[in-house]
């Protein structure tokens, strides 16, 4: 499939999402419509790349299919006043789920302190030291995204991420690992892949 095709694929799909739950209104300063807006932003999470080596690729091969594209910084303001679309994208609940985080280390640890505006806090993921932030997602039996946030790395998944399971807990059987286990919360509809593994 040629890219074009994709990117119009792509496009057509978001554009119905969208209209359909009457978000793709056009403010009147605005050049972009939100479905392009949401377009540009999938596709500069399935390139891959930073933001001024994409920039580049759209502008330089693709500025006949969003002719009206602002500038770098611009647009990627514009991608983070758009996030709450990417809600209108999640799965509806099932029978059953699986929640996890995943580590996202942005520096060694050994440099941690070093650059006073270091979003990233020291933490333990998948055994060992990252200082980053975590990612935790609640995906349904089919493998597709129910819900998702983000923390710092040093937070306990139990706490910071349970009000993601406290949305779903009436309408699926959430399992998860001992991360998520807590003194003081255990709801109904939360079970552990390994319970053997649980002292209680």
């Amino acid at each position: 499939m040629a890219t074009i095709d994709f990117i119009t694929q792509l496009f057509s799909e978001v554009d119905d999402k969208l209209t359909q739950s009457n978000n793709n209104q056009k403010h009147s300063q605005a050049n972009l419509y939100p479905s392009e807006v949401v377009t540009i932003a999938l596709l500069f999470v399935l390139k891959g790349v930073g933001n001024r080596a994409f920039y580049r690729w759209i502008a330089n091969n693709y500025k006949v299919l969003f002719p009206k594209l602002p500038q770098r910084t611009r647009l990627f303001r514009l991608f983070n006043s758009h996030r709450h679309l990417t809600d209108l994208f999640m799965e509806v609940p099932s029978l059953m789920g699986v929640i996890d985080t995943y580590g996202i280390e942005l520096i060694h640890p050994r440099r941690e302190g070093r650059f006073c505006g270091q979003i990233g806090k020291k933490g333990i993921s998948n055994q060992r030291w990252i200082v980053g932030g975590k990612l935790c997602v609640l995906v349904n039996h089919l493998g597709l995204i129910v819900d998702w946030d983000c923390a710092t790395a040093n937070v306990y998944d139990g706490s910071c991420f349970q009000h993601i399971v406290d949305n779903v807990s009436h309408q699926m059987v959430v399992f998860a690992d001992e991360g998520f286990a807590k003194v003081d919360w255990q709801p109904v509809k939360l079970a552990y892949l390994y319970p053997w593994t649980i002292e209680r």
